[in-house]
């Protein structure tokens, strides 16, 4: 489901793909010398997405895989053609998870998101290594639903 006017704010004020892209987070994982460090940073980033208002926490924007609640709306830049993505949930870690796609992501063509090779941005940051199964899985849920609006919108 697109999301409506009332959701602009919400969008413009999402930081990833935008003002933080993929390699500023590539950046600043390599900055930290441990996972400890870049745990709280995911921590961080997940506290600059902006929350989406509870009417948006419906099932037809739940990703299903995902260990904690996670919600996920777009919409299409008319002017642009560029998918924009908001997405929320009820843990900080799953948050700052959800920024780390957001940042490969966000604003981004159809073209663009289904060509990205997420596997190899994951892989730089060491990811799936470092977090459970279960929130991989997550993670590869949210990204799984982002493909599927990129090939709907595309």
């Amino acid at each position: 489901m697109e999301g409506g006017a009332d959701l602009s704010s919400v969008f413009e004020r999402v930081p990833f793909g935008r003002s933080i892209g993929a390699d500023d987070v590539t950046e600043s994982f390599a900055f930290f010398d441990d996972w400890e460090d870049r745990y709280r940073y995911l921590i961080e980033l997940g506290r600059e997405l902006p929350p989406l208002p509870d009417a948006c926490k419906t099932e037809e924007n739940f990703i299903h895989g995902c260990q904690s609640q996670v919600w996920i709306v777009h919409r299409t830049d008319p002017a642009t053609g560029r998918l924009q993505f908001a997405v929320d949930s009820d843990a900080l870690i799953v948050r700052g998870l959800a920024a780390i796609v957001l940042a490969a992501f966000n604003d981004r063509t159809p073209a663009q998101i289904l060509a990205a090779d997420i596997e190899g941005y994951f892989a730089s940051l060491d990811l799936l290594r470092h977090i459970s199964p279960t929130r991989g899985n997550g993670l590869r849920a949210m990204v799984a639903k982002i493909r599927r609006l990129a090939e709907a919108a595309g």
